[in-house]
């Protein structure tokens, strides 16, 4: 590895300016951010995305990280921008978020675990909100806010189904208010989410103002700013918001910021982590989380909309083992050749291309490379990506071979961003309804017939619209299909989209609407990854999925 002095000097900042967290690592506070590219011309976005996930996993980050790699080899200057890991993932199931094998981000023990303390921020920001909240309601200093009318819930980065859903104030008067409230997981916090896109200390302090913590008994919000903690919360989150810098395995390198997780949030790495990406090399190799009918929907009608740059090419990450599943094969059967399987669940690669048409984007569709592959399952997708519209179909082998497995992939990202040009599209436009903008995602994306509005769903629509809140909708549903039902595979159609809830994130602005069962915070499985993560006697971390 490099030391991070070399990495600063590669992207031009200043040394002296940035904040070395040891050797390998550093933040880079705000006002040592360039005011212009330093090659004196505008860098390319590329975001990388997947078909909808699966069992057997797509390597979205792995891919991530290995095109930035790839394009090191081919003489580019790249720079990469993604999410933080959260620990209850990392100690849970799923594993860290630094890529994998000869693919990875570094340090890589260290992202996974405490960083450099921006998780531990945000967590203690949003607690403190949550406590001045019930000490306003017990000592009633906002008139009508009742502990009925309390919304804003606590947060932990474990995963803990204790917390899900609990009593608070027992124990008589002096613990009161009591109420049912509950604990989300650090990732869905809409504190993450405002993190992720705030573009200065001026713009966080405005959205943690407009947080929505609960409503009076005329139907009144009550705002954070009505608690008279902003200050303090901004205090908390000064270092949070500045962007990580670390490096991938080859010494590309790489800011690691923020971390909302896709399914039930918005998905993406910092908008202000992107910017100053953008002025540090020519590409800017980002990654939204799940398949393309959620995490990039997002990162297109969300990220972008609120003032994130629009990319200039989609990278879509397929594998053969993902394309059988999708194709009806079970996991026992997944390496056995099967042609046919592959092109039927192909649809759901045919509908990945087409959602990133929808936002005039072109595509580049990456095959992830596991060693069960076989030639003519990697050239069948070839011909099918090609079938389907997508502008280059290339082997993806970052995991096995580094940036030398990439360069294929590279090259074809790269000849797409310097010679097409990109028509911007969003889904829909900032002053549609609630209703119609739902209604749009939910037939256009989804491929739904209709959807199932619950008891109270669109009074509160109406709720939101009567306060002016016209904001993108950042759709809660599972990532395991483009439905509503995770036991749908490939491209369903006419299956019903049921929103169950809607909830306002005033500062992140967007609305939330929960399709389906949604759990915000994750329970340990039967066998977790924290059985495994143990510290050496030479003081070495093991076990970790991914370092």
């Amino acid at each position: 590895m490099k030391s991070i002095r070399e990495i600063a000097s590669t992207l031009g900042l200043d040394y002296s300016l940035i904040e070395p967290f040891g050797n390998d690592k550093a933040k880079v506070p705000l006002s040592n951010f360039p005011t212009e590219n330093i090659n004196g011309q505008k860098s390319h976005m590329v975001v990388v995305t997947a078909i909808t996930p699966t069992p057997s996993g797509e390597g979205k980050s792995t891919t991530a990280v290995g095109l930035t790699q790839g394009l090191g080899k081919i003489g580019k200057r790249p720079v990469l921008t993604i999410r933080q890991p959260s620990l209850g993932p990392v100690f849970g199931h799923k594993g860290g978020g630094t890529g994998g094998g000869r693919a990875t981000v570094q340090p890589s023990v260290d992202i996974n675990l405490h960083f450099t303390g921006d998780f531990h921020a945000i967590e203690s920001a949003h607690n403190l909100l949550a406590s001045m909240v019930d000490n306003s309601v017990y000592r009633k200093q906002i008139n009508g806010f009742t502990p009925q009318g309390i919304t804003w819930r606590r947060v932990t980065d474990a995963e803990d189904r204790a917390l899900r859903s609990i009593t608070t104030g027992l124990g008589g008067k002096l613990n009161s208010p009591l109420r049912e409230t509950g604990f989300d997981i650090s990732a869905a916090s809409e504190i993450m989410a405002i993190c992720a896109l705030a573009t200065s200390y001026s713009d966080l302090r405005s959205r943690l103002e407009n947080i929505v913590v609960g409503w009076t008994e005329d139907r009144q919000p009550v705002l954070a700013k009505e608690t008279n903690c902003v200050g303090s919360m901004m205090a908390l989150l000064k270092d949070a918001l500045k962007p990580n810098l670390a490096q991938t395995s080859e010494g590309q390198p790489a800011f690691v910021h923020m971390g909302p997780f896709g399914n039930i949030a918005h998905g993406c790495s910092s908008i202000i982590a992107d910017q100053l990406a953008s002025q540090c090399g020519d590409y800017v190799i980002t990654e939204a989380g799940f398949g393309a009918d959620l995490g990039f929907e997002k990162f297109m009608d969300i990220k972008v909309r609120q003032g994130g740059r629009y990319p200039k090419c989609a990278v879509i990450v397929t594998t053969v083992k993902g394309l059988k599943w999708h194709g009806g094969i079970s996991l026992d059967d997944i390496n056995s050749p099967n042609n046919e399987a592959i092109k039927k669940g192909s649809e759901n690669l045919r509908n990945a291309i087409r959602i990133v048409k929808l936002y005039g984007l072109p595509s580049v569709v990456a095959i992830n490379k596991f060693p069960s592959d076989k030639p003519d399952e990697i050239e069948l997708i070839k011909q099918l990506s090609k079938h389907y519209g997508a502008e280059g179909c290339e082997e993806s082998s970052g995991f096995m071979e580094g940036g030398n497995g990439m360069t294929d992939l590279a090259e074809a990202v790269s000849g797409v961003c310097e010679t097409t040009q990109v028509t911007p599209n969003l889904l829909y436009e900032d002053n549609t309804s609630i209703i119609e903008k739902v209604d749009i995602i939910s037939k256009t994306l989804y491929k739904a017939s209709e959807v199932k509005w619950g008891r109270t769903t669109k009074t509160t629509a109406k709720l939101f619209t009567d306060n002016g809140w016209y904001y993108p909708i950042c759709m809660a549903k599972t990532h395991l299909s483009i439905s509503a039902d995770p036991k749908l595979r490939g491209v369903p159609t006419g299956h019903v989209l049921p929103i169950n809830d809607l909830k306002i994130l005033g500062g992140a602005k967007q609305i939330v609407t929960m399709a389906g069962g949604i759990i915000t915070l994750p329970g340990l499985p039967s066998n977790p990854n924290a059985v495994d993560i143990d510290l050496t006697e030479e003081g070495n971390i093991t076990g970790i999925l991914g370092a």
